[in-house]
């Protein structure tokens, strides 16, 4: 009978190790969940924004108004964003809120022929022309939207389309939780 030698038993004890801890990691939470570290904290300044279309600017006061708000940061280079614009068209009539709109990595004139052909669902909006912005609030792809409160706080944090699903399982039970604290306080 041949001996089994230990080297020979090393790739299938690996390869059986590794399986395990991508097994155990794709149980945990969604791998596309990356922590914002702004939950909880004033919303980084938009100062740095420039006007879009003949929308009104997006200005640090207006995250600090009362209401809550959505900041929604998009691209018209963005397959995923294009496939929410529907969703983003009508958010207003389904939630209590207000939607902003950041425009990056884009250049004005193709932004402004796409909210003119596919309709425009910003009250206020600004093109990030220098970066900063995004750089500030973190994003690191798009779309991604956050949920401001009325003391201009983050609540959440939404990499990704805002789909109805997503209205109804993350969105939605979010701006409850937050009209339900705004009304005990």
């Amino acid at each position: 009978m041949a001996k089994i030698s230990p080297l020979m038993l090393a790739p299938p004890v690996l390869f059986a190790g590794l399986a395990a801890l991508f097994f155990v990691g794709m149980q945990r939470e969604n791998p596309n969940d990356l922590p914002s570290m702004l939950i909880n904290k004033d919303a980084p300044s938009v100062a740095a924004l420039v006007p879009l279309a003949d929308t009104p600017l997006l200005k640090d006061e207006v995250l600090r108004e009362s209401g809550l708000k959505l900041v929604n940061f998009w691209g018209t280079w963005c397959v995923a964003c294009r496939a929410e614009h529907p969703t983003l068209l009508v958010i207003e009539d389904l939630l209590p809120v207000t939607l902003h709109g950041v425009n990056f990595d884009d250049t004005k004139a193709k932004a402004e022929a796409y909210l003119q052909e596919e309709g425009n669902p910003f009250t206020t909006l600004g093109e990030d022309i220098s970066d900063k912005t995004k750089i500030d609030w973190g994003v690191y792809g798009a779309p991604e939207t956050f949920l401001i409160d009325e003391n201009g706080k983050v609540l959440m944090r939404h990499a990704g389309p805002i789909t109805e699903r997503v209205i109804e399982t993350t969105l939605g039970p979010a701006i409850e939780k937050a009209l339900a604290r705004q009304s005990g306080s």
